[in-house]
């Protein structure tokens, strides 16, 4: 168990960064995370050592997220939308401008598409680890990376295949919006 514990912290960045493609505010991100830890804890009994424990907590967090939606969605569906949770002024530096217009291009691509661009361009995650947490084959993920970098390159007005965009360009523009989400 203290092997565990140990690993829990260390994967604590990488399942705020996961939190926050899937939820839009900063605070049910963070609370994602928070019932993520305390599930993975309290289910530690049923890890399979030897297996990756990253894609274990991330296949919880996707989960308890979709769990989430369908109780918000029964419950209060006026309430997701309140004018209180936007801010009152925005930046008005161009590095936050261009985050910003990244943020809503990774935004508005359909949510598994842009599961997909944050668990590999973000986070580092492989093709086996994100088929694993997404529950889809790894042809599926590859599609869907591709459909999505695509997507990308044409808000932006840039042409080119899929095959051009590098990892690392998609990196960057991934690390632009999360920075833009913090």
């Amino acid at each position: 168990m203290p092997t565990e514990r140990s690993e829990f912290v260390t994967l604590i960045p990488a399942l705020r960064a996961f939190a926050r493609t899937l939820s839009r505010d900063a605070y049910d991100a963070d609370d994602l995370v928070q019932e993520t830890l305390m599930k993975g804890i309290a289910n530690i009994n049923r890890f399979q050592p030897g297996t990756n424990m990253k894609s274990w907590l991330f296949t919880i967090m996707r989960n308890t997220f979709y769990t989430r939606i369908k109780m918000a969605n029964r419950e209060g569906p006026g309430l997701l939308d309140c004018a209180s949770s936007r801010p009152a002024i925005a930046a008005s530096q161009e590095w936050s401008l261009r985050s910003q217009e990244m943020a809503r291009a990774i935004e508005a691509l359909p949510d598994d598409q842009r599961q997909v661009i944050v668990l590999i361009g973000v986070l580092g995650t492989s093709y086996d680890d994100a088929a694993s947490i997404c529950g889809c084959a790894i042809g599926t993920i590859k599609s869907r990376l591709s459909r999505a970098r695509h997507r990308l390159l044409g808000t932006f007005g840039e042409k080119g295949s899929g095959d051009a965009v590098t990892t690392s360009a998609i990196s960057a523009a991934a690390l632009q919006f999360d920075e833009a989400r913090v």
